[in-house]
């Protein structure tokens, strides 16, 4: 068995989370990524601690199984390494994460790349996209959930949104997105024998992620807002803290999960309330089920809802989760070689082929650390090598 991107060459040149997720996951599926990062300027991924000897946790799941080409785009020489690259190097996908125009600004834009190599994929990932009048704005992902109005009907009525756990725009839009992006253009590329830009925006896709809901308004001008509906709090789905500071998903939507759910906590009375649309009623079910499962433990709950199908599930912390059966039995956590022949555990690619198989190569490594290799690979001699590293090139 193979990886099943094992034919795609990428240069990123992408930093933080957006652009190095959707990277990784591509590496993860076989693709060859090579790294491009600024040896004055390396990613800030780099100094989130904890380390690993002294290698960021962060950077080095982000970036396994990349190379690392450290080059100064800013001197001379460092576009011709690119366009060799593109050219010579057969890398025809590129990533980019920087601000409109600076890849033209640094005379490796797609229109100078394309003339290079025409089946080039190049992908643009910014907060705004490349057109429109916010494209030159910076932003980070609770900017994108802000504007797109995710957070208008996201967070507690009394109290407003608060900060997420994860970043859904940053990598549910950017990552997700440039990563199927990146591959519906190699799909296209094989009919039509021709590359193309990709503008992938994060605000864009916030926007997308809640396209249902936004349905309401466009065609009967509801306006979502907080605890207003039956997936954001409107309803009795919702968590619900325990006895013991803990906290239980109540998923039962549907009448038979609801119902199941009902007669499990004692309270079969309830069946008819909760599954009526008015919204006192729904508060009302709401208090009584909060009032039920706050008189017990999560430990109470866990085990009287674990043989049970009614969408019920406790809210783990993440050693509890890295523990369950079932992340292990998906093998969700692999060990990653690192450079001293040791490994690291890390967060496996989440999705599986019948007959392919992920590749891990090694963790995320120093700044530059493939350099030489590749410039090798793509004719430079030693000589030229060590003329460009006096120039500046790598740093």
């Amino acid at each position: 068995m193979s990886a099943p991107l094992t034919s795609l060459k990428i240069l990123d040149f992408t930093t933080l989370l957006p652009g190095p997720f959707a990277s990784m996951m591509l590496a993860d599926m076989g693709a060859e990524v090579v790294r491009v990062e600024a040896p004055h300027r390396p990613d800030g991924i780099r100094f989130v601690p904890p380390f690993d000897e002294d290698i960021s946790a962060w950077h080095g799941v982000l970036n396994r199984s990349k190379r690392s080409l450290a080059l100064d785009l800013k001197q001379p020489g460092a576009t011709e390494v690119v366009k060799r690259l593109v050219g010579e190097g057969g890398y025809d996908i590129v990533l980019e994460q920087f601000r409109p125009g600076v890849m033209e600004r640094l005379g490796i834009g797609y229109e100078v790349l394309r003339q290079v190599n025409p089946r080039l994929i190049y992908c643009a990932i910014t907060g705004y996209g490349q057109t429109g009048p916010y494209k030159d704005r910076a932003g980070h992902d609770n900017n994108y959930l802000a504007m797109a109005g995710v957070m208008s009907h996201t967070g507690r009525r009394d109290e407003g949104p608060v900060p997420l756990g994860v970043q859904i725009a940053d990598v549910g839009g950017g990552s997700l997105g440039a990563t199927t992006a990146v591959l519906a253009a190699v799909i296209e590329r094989t009919h039509s024998g021709e590359g193309q830009l990709v503008d992938v925006s994060m605000f864009d896709m916030a926007v997308a992620w809640h396209s249902h809901v936004i349905s309401q308004y466009l065609v009967g001008g509801i306006v979502p807002e907080r605890e207003s509906w039956h997936l954001n709090g409107g309803s009795f789905y919702d968590y619900y803290e325990t006895a013991d500071g803990r906290f239980l998903s109540v998923g039962s939507l549907e009448p038979k999960f609801w119902t199941g759910f009902c007669h499990a906590i004692g309270r079969p009375d309830l069946v008819n309330a909760g599954l009526t649309p008015d919204a006192a009623t729904q508060q009302r079910v709401k208090a009584e089920v909060r009032q039920v499962v706050g008189e017990r433990p999560l430990s109470h709950w866990t085990a009287l809802f674990a043989e049970l199908d009614v969408c019920v599930e406790p809210v783990l912390t993440v050693p509890e989760m890295l523990d369950h059966p079932h992340t292990q039995a998906r093998k969700l956590v692999v060990h990653v070689p690192k450079p001293n022949g040791q490994s690291q555990a890390q967060i496996a690619m989440p999705i599986k082929f019948s007959r392919s198989h992920s590749n891990y190569k090694h963790i995320g490594v120093h700044l530059g650390a493939h350099t030489d290799e590749i410039l090798t690979e793509i004719g430079y001699n030693d000589s030229d090598i060590d003329r460009l590293r006096q120039k500046g090139v790598f740093g």
